[in-house]
């Protein structure tokens, strides 16, 4: 008894940013077995161009590229959708906006964040006796009982939101540049309507702010030192964890720091690349030195690049959204274009994932929850659908299929909401609108194997009114160009 009462003393004091690694850590009766830890790791406004394994223009990304010669990669990956929030919310629940509730990005003035009554993949592996860390950027919300501590994360160290949402004394570069937070009494210079100035940008340890403002030159290395304390105390507990990292990179803005060493080529954002790539070496190195065998590496990307920042934005690789451009218009983030959702996507794990593997299947962020929770041997919370799949046949080899066709029937479609019952083995995948147009959250797109359809609907129950327009896609293998359409009689919709 006096042990229990030690225990819930120290985590009362863990709450207040204290002893905290020494809670998680230390006082633990659980081993690991043969239980996989896991790593997963959100670039942010990454494109799929900016992977060199991808894309044979781009050079910075030495240490991903390794990864992916000793994993597998995946040349059809795709956000859950096309801007920061929603697309970070459908990670850890599994489910697309219109189920979760979030569909737009989250402001700095944001009361309240990813719905409480929403389980994250942190509370389910928790709950199957893992330790859960998150390291970086969160943006669910960060007031009371939205903040990651409260969502399943035994330990959080990163910032509230994008690290352009406050001011900081290092404000790097940005378009429009915006300045650094004012000082004393000096009033503060007439920002561009994209500057943040009201609120100097927090570093969250727990539920303490240790660091206000950020000093951003800094913040990859204290990322990368934090992710592998995690990682060594956590393999040394002998149980097995969860570590979400949600990167700075490739938002901006940027700024050159010792991390980023390497060949210089002039441009922020080449330097930007070479710090993010060797973040992740940093925490794969750690994985390789201290857990293996038995674990489980996932890179990918929130959402595609951040076009209007010209040539501080990424590169969307051959997917250049033809018809779109040629309206005036971007085919990158926010946008249901394939620039604005497929991103780059990385599977390491030695002696499971199979090497120098190239998989075309088509895959998404959604799928992240439902394959974690199978390979640890945790189950799916049962009152609930779910838009992602276990992908654990792709991942070790033995299937070259994802999302793919299958039979809808319709039950229920309301003026918000619309729900759908699946018959069939798999399902399609669908894309929502992140702000270009429409309405948030609303499902704007269909992809059914190498077919894309964007469409609008307003008809009765189990109508569906498809306005077809035409993407050009590259096929990856031989370089050629296709227009795909996908008929209107086959549209469907999941609710």
């Amino acid at each position: 008894m006096a042990w229990l009462s030690l225990k819930v003393l120290l985590v009362g004091v863990s709450f207040l940013g204290c002893l905290y690694p020494l809670v998680d850590f230390f006082f633990s009766g659980e081993t690991r077995g043969q239980k996989p830890n896991f790593v997963i790791i959100l670039a942010d406004d990454m494109g799929w161009g900016d992977l060199g394994t991808n894309w044979a223009e781009t050079k910075d990304t030495v240490n991903l590229d390794k990864m992916a010669a000793e994993g597998m990669r995946f040349v059809d990956f795709h956000a859950a959708a096309s801007t920061c929030s929603p697309s970070r919310a459908s990670l850890l629940t599994g489910r697309l906006g219109l189920r979760n509730g979030v569909t737009h990005n989250f402001a700095v003035t944001s009361v309240g964040g990813l719905p409480l009554n929403e389980t994250t993949l942190a509370e389910v592996l928790r709950e199957a006796g893992y330790i859960t860390g998150m390291i970086g950027k969160w943006h669910l919300g960060h007031h009371s009982s939205y903040h990651p501590n409260f969502r399943g994360f035994d330990y959080y160290f990163g910032i509230p939101y994008s690290h352009d949402m406050g001011c900081t004394d290092t404000p790097g570069y940005n378009h429009p540049p915006c300045p650094a937070c004012p000082r004393g009494d000096r009033p503060p210079r007439s920002p561009e309507r994209d500057c943040h100035t009201d609120v100097a940008l927090p570093l969250y340890e727990n539920l303490n702010i240790v660091e206000q403002p950020v000093n951003l030159s800094g913040l990859a290395q204290k990322y990368a030192e934090k992710a592998t304390q995690f990682i060594q105390r956590a393999s040394t507990s002998r149980r097995p964890f969860l570590l979400y990292v949600g990167l700075a990179h490739m938002h901006v803005p940027f700024t050159r720091t010792p991390l980023a060493a390497g060949p210089q080529d002039g441009t922020p954002y080449a330097s930007g690349l070479r710090e993010m790539d060797s973040l992740v070496g940093h925490i794969k190195d750690r994985v390789d030195r201290t857990a293996k065998e038995n674990t489980f590496l996932w890179f990918t990307g929130d959402n595609g690049p951040w076009a209007q920042k010209c040539e501080l934005a990424g590169s969307v690789g051959p997917f250049t959204g033809l018809w779109q451009a040629q309206q005036g218009g971007s085919p990158a983030k926010q946008t249901t274009w394939e620039g604005g959702h497929r991103v780059p996507a990385v599977a390491y794990w030695p002696g499971r994932v199979p090497i120098n593997v190239t998989s075309t299947a088509l895959l998404s962020v959604l799928d992240i929850f439902p394959t974690v929770v199978a390979l640890a041997g945790a189950g799916l919370p049962p009152d609930r659908r779910f838009d992602g799949l276990d992908a654990s046949n792709v991942l070790f080899g033995r299937s070259q299929t994802g999302h793919r066709g299958s039979s809808f029937v319709c039950d229920l479609v309301k003026k918000d909401s619309l729900s759908l019952s699946r018959v069939g083995l798999s399902q399609v995948l669908f894309h929502p609108n992140s702000g270009a147009a429409g309405q948030y959250g609303a499902l704007q797109t269909v992809r059914l194997e190498h077919y894309k359809a964007f469409y609008i609907t307003g008809c009765p129950p189990c109508g569906l009114q498809t306005r077809i327009k035409w993407e050009e896609n590259r096929n990856h293998s031989e370089g050629k160009r296709r227009a795909s359409v996908f008929s209107s009689r086959d549209s469907t919709l999941l609710g």
